[in-house]
């Protein structure tokens, strides 16, 4: 078996919040719109690997609970059509452009670990969500990162 990588993955509540994919079970993660999150998505992510779920923009905005990649990332048609927020008027059938990962929800947690709560911890200093200027929706964290916010919600 591969090895498991662990990402976070943010979403405004008003767009898309953690108890609507614990209602949709799963949920295609459309809308990506950076090349570098959606490389991500293409590239790294994987069956099975295990994200956190983020509200951002939001009061607070922090880690809501966790879901996990069950399909690997396919065309976002969502570039595809002229009614969508998310078209790109450079996107075809044959060159798509956007691609996206499949989620499952796994849990929601009692309490929204915060950003707030997030900065105060040492073993999270050098997580790239607490860097100056990260304002990627897809992002890799470690094991210890992931495991050490999953400690926190268990509190």
């Amino acid at each position: 078996m591969s090895k498991v990588n662990y990402w976070l993955m943010k979403s405004e509540p008003n767009s898309y919040s953690i108890k609507d994919l614990k209602r949709d079970k799963k949920a295609f993660w459309d809308g990506v719109r950076n090349y570098q999150a959606r490389n991500f998505m293409i590239n790294d992510m994987k069956i099975g690997d295990k994200t956190l779920f983020y509200h951002s923009n939001s009061k607070p905005s922090g880690v809501t609970g966790l879901a996990k990649v069950c399909k690997k990332a396919e065309p976002d048609l969502t570039a595809l059509d002229k009614n969508s927020i998310y078209y790109d008027p450079k996107a075809t059938k044959q060159n798509p452009r956007w691609k996206a990962v499949t989620v499952e929800f796994v849990e929601i947690f009692d309490k929204i670990i915060s950003i707030q709560e997030l900065r105060h911890e040492k073993a999270l200093k050098n997580m790239s969500l607490l860097k100056k200027g990260q304002r990627l929706s897809v992002m890799p964290i470690t094991k210890s990162e992931y495991e050490h916010i999953v400690k926190m919600a268990k509190k």
